[in-house]
């Protein structure tokens, strides 16, 4: 065997124990037993130093060194094996399995501070992640910027700078129009009633189904913060539900699909391999934003969803299918990001991103956090956070040390609006097969134009390739002003 062959053959063994880690994860989250928290995190611990160990193995300098890429294929695969090496090698393997036995138990800690509304429980827990995380940082920034280092895993080649400059360009007209809409006249009809469980289960995997999702190669549960996991063959997704809103189900249920389907829509000849997942959490957030968004929330699919409705639940009050598609789309202030419009939603984003800077940065600490959200989400949406589960505890992020993640949601909905401008162009008929809840030729086109390329092309390359221009802010906020004025009539 050459040298790439057996550097090949070394990875796929460490991808599939990265899977293995990853299945932990999910079943930490939706069915192992609440007393299993600490063993389980030393379970976590002892495979993060498996993988540690693999992941800076001497034999991958050598094999580098004598590899010859024969394509441009192996040769991507090379140059992404190359930076995760270098990148691990800067963390000490004994800080890599502290982080993951701690995440683990502030999993759970974050779970029970936030379902009894107790932030002072969850502090200590987040204090020691954060000085994990920032020691992380440290090691791997190597004198550069702490939060740029962070990023990397996230979002490769984006930085701080950047983020900032195209968040700062995004705010005022998002921020306008949200004034506009609050202020207007139009009447929106609310969702009221009681939506039963089982019908909000089974609609939803009509949902997932119709969007794409091959359940011979997921499965679909339930957790507290809906995810996607794994890639490949065996992709799995949760979502949730509440009795009077089961909006909060299928829009869950669809973004969540979302990020499924760009892996499960990955070419099969990247499995188990440096590309056999998806690029970039910018661009993975494009697919989930994109099919629950631009998609899922149009007046074409939510005709077709109105019907399913009626079907499911009987008359439910909303009398039409475009006082349906108003109620959808319904803009109020709300404490959730996860359940905000599409208007407000990047909103609640640059304010985590702002936070979290600050934390990495040892500007703000923990003891002041709760403090400073709650002042920042008065100033920015003009309601006071009335207890921490609806405030700093909402969101399962930095209990898992994803510090850098958060700005990711929004850039993706910049790359999705940047990707829908691109798909209107080419399918001009879209609307005439979303009515009939019939998403394929849009799904196809991003399976064809994003998900089969995997990792094998940079982020900003694949959204710039697929849409036809270097991403910007631009599409997605004409997009926004177009919908929501002819909804409220500005």
């Amino acid at each position: 065997m050459s040298a790439y062959e057996d550097l090949m053959a070394f990875q796929r063994e460490t991808e599939a124990l990265g899977q293995i880690m990853g299945r932990l994860g999910w079943d930490q989250e939706t069915m192992m037993p609440e007393g299993a928290a600490q063993q389980r995190a030393e379970e976590m611990a002892a495979l993060d130093g498996v993988l540690h160990a693999r992941k800076t193995d001497p034999r991958i300098a050598d094999w580098l060194e004598a590899a010859k890429p024969a394509d441009p294929v192996a040769e991507r695969q090379l140059e992404e094996i190359r930076t995760r090496y270098e990148r691990t090698q800067r963390v000490p393997a004994d800080l890599s399995a502290a982080l993951a036995r701690t995440t683990s138990l502030a999993h759970r800690v974050w779970a029970e501070a936030r379902a009894t509304d107790d932030f002072d429980l969850f502090a200590p827990k987040l204090i020691e992640v954060l000085s994990l995380a920032r020691e992380k940082a440290a090691a791997l920034a190597d004198g550069g910027g702490l939060y740029d280092a962070l990023l990397e895993d996230y979002e490769p080649g984006a930085t701080e700078a950047e983020l900032e400059a195209m968040f700062s360009a995004l705010r005022p007209r998002l921020v306008a129009l949200r004034e506009r809409i609050l202020e207007a006249d139009t009447p929106v009809p609310a969702l009221n009633g009681h939506f039963a469980e089982d019908g909000q289960l089974a609609l939803s995997a009509e949902l997932a189904k119709a969007f794409g999702y091959n359940t011979i190669h997921g499965r679909i549960d339930k957790a507290v913060h809906p995810f996607s996991s794994g890639s490949g063959l065996d992709v799995r997704i949760t979502t949730r539900t509440a009795p009077e809103d089961p909006f909060n189900c299928f829009y869950s249920t669809i973004h969540e699909v979302g990020h499924a389907c760009y892996e499960q829509g990955i070419d099969t000849d990247y499995l188990l391999t440096p590309l056999g997942r998806g690029v970039s959490m910018g661009v993975h957030e494009s697919q989930s934003r994109i099919y629950e968004n631009q998609l899922g929330r149009s007046r074409a699919f939510t005709g077709w969803l109105h019907g399913r409705m009626k079907d499911t639940f009987g008359d439910f009050g909303i009398a039409d299918s475009e006082a349906f598609y108003g109620t959808v789309n319904r803009c109020t202030p709300g404490f959730i990001r996860t359940e905000a419009d599409e208007v407000q939603y990047n909103l609640h984003v640059l304010l985590r991103f702002d936070l979290e800077r600050e934390l990495i940065a040892g500007r703000l600490e923990v003891s002041d956090l709760q403090d400073a959200w709650n002042e920042r989400f008065f100033k920015d949406f003009g309601v006071a956070v009335d207890k921490p589960s609806n405030g700093v505890l909402q969101d399962v992020h930095w209990s898992e040390a994803l510090f850098g993640y958060f700005p990711t949601y929004t850039l993706g909905n910049v790359y999705a609006g940047c990707l829908h401008q691109a798909l209107r162009r080419d399918i001009p008929d879209l609307d005439d097969h979303l009515a009939k809840g019939d998403t394929s030729p849009a799904t196809d086109w991003l399976k064809t134009a994003i998900h089969k390329h995997g990792g094998f092309l940079k982020p900003v390359d694949v959204i710039s390739k697929a849409s036809g221009a270097a991403p910007s802010e631009g599409p997605l906020l004409d997009y926004l002003e177009a919908k929501f004025s002819e909804i409220y009539r500005l």
